[in-house]
């Protein structure tokens, strides 16, 4: 099974990612841990990322999209793998379809969250006083809502063209969420 999770800031992407993880066996790919782990094992692309982010600068769609298809490559992603996180922009998700259609592999499905905004802000203020990140405060997450909605929402429209979309509601109840995406996966 090869999954994109998209959804905004907050919408549970990464707890469905978890638990998906455990009942299909295959796993979460985000960028981050990725770029990270890429950087900790010292890969060529890796070393690049590491002095662009050492310049305080993003790290370009071409590292991005070259370490995501070297950990797609990896043995545990050969049943499928679940990309959280990537992609977000048409940029990025044209150049997904470049790289899987090189592999020889095809997406199952694409997995929408919709989640109300004001909602939103306030689980992320919640979970910040859980886990005192940081970028979770009221300003900082309706930016990133503003950003998902310019730059990654358009990706819904994207891969419905291509049929891919399955649209869950991202705020119900965890367990409602997962049985809502296990249902739309026809697992």
């Amino acid at each position: 099974m090869r999954l994109i999770l998209l959804g905004p800031p907050g919408a549970g992407k990464g707890t469905q990612a978890k638990i998906l993880v455990e009942a299909y066996g295959i796993p979460q790919l985000s960028t981050g841990d990725i770029l990270r782990a890429a950087i900790a094992a010292q890969t060529p692309l890796g070393l690049e990322a590491k002095a662009i982010m050492d310049r305080g600068d993003l790290v370009s769609d071409t590292i991005v999209n070259g370490i995501v298809s070297e950990r797609i490559d990896a043995e545990d992603c050969k049943p499928g793998f679940i990309l959280d996180g990537f992609p977000r922009t048409i940029a990025q998700a044209e150049a997904l379809d470049d790289m899987l259609k090189a592999k020889g592999i095809k997406l199952d499905a694409v997995i929408e969250l919709t989640a109300d905004a004001d909602e939103l802000v306030r689980r992320v203020i919640q979970r910040s006083k859980d886990s005192n990140r940081p970028d979770d405060n009221p300003e900082v997450i309706r930016k990133r809502l503003d950003v998902y909605q310019t730059s990654t929402a358009p990706l819904v429209d994207y891969y419905s063209r291509q049929g891919l979309v399955k649209t869950v509601d991202g705020m119900e109840a965890v367990e409602t969420v997962t049985t809502a995406i296990k249902a739309a996966l026809g697992k």
